[in-house]
């Protein structure tokens, strides 16, 4: 009788050819990650020395295939130490990568109440009044009818690009204003319980 390896449920065979091709191209992608890195940011990560040092060595090199080469060899480098040691470089990539969504998102939202304010002034106006009552109208009024101008004589866009800058200023200062008022609701909460 012919056994097969499904027929010992206590044998650990480990993992299959297909999850280790899976394991050693999510360390190909991390290891390309962590070069594509700013210097500043691979610095605060918790790295070995080995890796770093290929991680050097592929930055250096321009050539495409031979750039290709030297990131395998850096995964390679990068799977003779344990997992463990880049989970908390997993982590922090991660928590990178969804900050800069959410920043990503917000510059979009801002970018497309500009354009609103441009497009339809009377409107976008009062929405955005009833968000930031203490706006400075009369100097963002100044500043829309000047981004047209700018617009319709292909001028620079200064006022457009003041616009912006006007509108992040007040969406930080409402974040701002909301921790505030957080941590004073909790320093509230927190008299009422004594």
């Amino acid at each position: 009788m012919n056994r097969t390896y499904t027929d010992d449920p206590d044998h650990d065979y480990g993992p299959t050819r297909t999850q280790q091709r899976r394991d050693a191209l999510a360390v190909l992608a991390l290891a390309n990650q962590l070069a594509e890195l700013p210097q500043s940011k691979l610095a605060k990560l918790e790295l070995p020395e080995d890796v770093l040092r290929e991680i050097a060595n592929t930055r250096r090199i321009t050539a495409h295939i031979a750039r290709k080469r030297q990131l395998q060899f850096l995964a390679k480098v990068m799977r003779r130490h344990d997992n463990s040691v880049f989970d908390g470089v997993r982590a922090a990539l991660g928590e990178n990568r969804d900050r800069q969504r959410q920043e990503t998102a917000a510059m979009h939202r801002l970018e497309a109440t500009r354009d609103r304010l441009i497009a339809d002034p009377d409107n976008a106006m009062g929405d955005l009044i009833a968000k930031y009552p203490n706006v400075d109208r009369q100097h963002l009024r100044s500043l829309v009818r000047q981004a047209k101008i700018e617009k319709d004589g292909n001028k620079p866009p200064r006022a457009y690009r003041e616009i912006y800058q006007l509108l992040k200023d007040l969406a930080s200062g409402a974040a701002d204003a909301d921790v505030d008022e957080s941590v004073e609701d909790i320093d509230v909460q927190e008299e009422n319980e004594d």
